[in-house]
């Protein structure tokens, strides 16, 4: 009986050793998967460079908008036409689409329904391509007919400022010349031209603070300040207050290339390192005959121009006029109303009475 217990002991032992070493030999359970998060989106990116020359077309704009009319000695003409001429076209026209960049980039409908392609890189990529191949692709995202409203009243407002201010300088040539002051001749007179030219030549120069306000507003912070004075009828940041205005296309070239650039740099593909590209897309040869036209008739008018008020005349036209009325057509804004001329009047005609023929005499009799 003994010897039965321990057998059965030992068994048991041994079963519980087997199982053991069984157990032991067991596949273990795989582990959990691991679920890796999906890539962020790239931050949203504007080259310094383009919110520079935004600023630079900004500050241009208020400046020559805020030329005053009225106008006593030559000294003053001269300062207001060195305000006037400083801008070079085509920086002038990249600063404008630059500035209708961040624009669209304060709309936060146009900038969502884009950012949903940043996540997948793949996506991304064929998005990009497609708005430097094209970039009236960028009229295809959700809330592009907003964005367009915003540069489209913003710019044209600004250039409409622009252009009544030149119409008001341009009457005042006629008025200033009650003032014996305004008939005598410009002194220096070629050199005036030639800093016109140069002036023309030099790209403009931005401010700092205004640089650090469009830097905050192409993320979509606070609305930027208009140009136009506030509460007036063009004012666009009031008309914004009220809700983003729909404005249906067809677009400008100028509105198209700002907002496939406001959508790159959505897509985190508009920094320093794809400035070179990024201007390329900017670049829009119609806009910038306009403004030259504008640099060539301010030459030729400052090359005949003899007594001050004659020069009034080429700062209120050539100068503030066309270049304003630059700006509205190219943001598609409307046209200011311009009354028809005076019909010129037809001298009168006075038909002459027919003079009655005296009757012949008759011949004289031979005597």
């Amino acid at each position: 009986m003994f010897s039965t217990t321990r057998t059965r002991a030992a068994l048991t032992a041994i079963a519980v050793v087997a199982a053991t070493l069984l157990a032991s030999c067991e596949t273990p359970p795989p582990a959990p998967p691991v679920v890796l998060a999906p890539p962020a989106p790239p931050p949203i990116t504007l080259s310094a460079s383009i919110v520079e020359k935004a600023s630079a077309f900004r500050g241009y704009m208020q400046r020559a908008g805020a030329i005053g009319s009225t106008f006593e000695n030559g000294e003053q003409i001269q300062s207001s036409l060195k305000i006037g001429v400083a801008y070079e076209p085509k920086r002038f026209l990249s600063g404008a689409t630059a500035y209708a960049a961040i624009l669209a980039l304060q709309d936060p409908t146009y900038v969502a329904s884009v950012r949903v392609f940043a996540a997948d890189p793949t996506q991304r990529q064929q998005v990009i391509n497609q708005l430097i191949a094209d970039p009236a692709y960028a009229v295809g995202f959700k809330g592009s007919d907003t964005a367009a409203g915003r540069i489209i009243d913003t710019l044209g407002a600004d250039g409409l400022k622009l252009y009544t201010a030149g119409k008001a300088v341009k009457q005042s040539a006629y008025d200033v010349q009650r003032a014996k002051w305004s008939l005598l001749p410009v002194l220096d007179r070629d050199g005036r031209l030639a800093y016109a030219k140069t002036m023309s030549a030099t790209p403009g120069l931005a401010d700092s603070a205004d640089m650090a306000a469009l830097q905050q507003a192409s993320m979509g912070g606070a609305p930027l300040v208009s140009a136009v004075p506030t509460g007036s009828a063009a004012d666009p940041v009031a008309a914004l207050a009220a809700g983003p205005r729909s404005a249906p296309p067809p677009y400008k070239p100028l509105v198209i290339r700002g907002m496939a650039v406001a959508a790159l740099a959505a897509l985190g593909y508009a920094g320093d390192d794809k400035l070179t590209l990024i201007e390329a897309v900017m670049a829009e040869p119609t806009s910038a005959m306009c403004l030259n036209m504008a640099k060539l008739n301010t030459y030729q008018c400052l090359a005949v121009s003899k007594p001050h008020y004659e020069d009034v005349f080429c700062l209120g036209q050539h100068i503030m006029i066309d270049t304003g009325m630059c700006v509205i057509k190219a943001s598609g804004a409307e046209m200011p109303y311009e009354p028809p001329p005076p019909p010129k009047a037809q001298p009168v005609v006075t038909k002459k009475k027919p003079v009655a023929k005296k009757a012949a005499a008759a011949p004289k009799k031979k005597s």
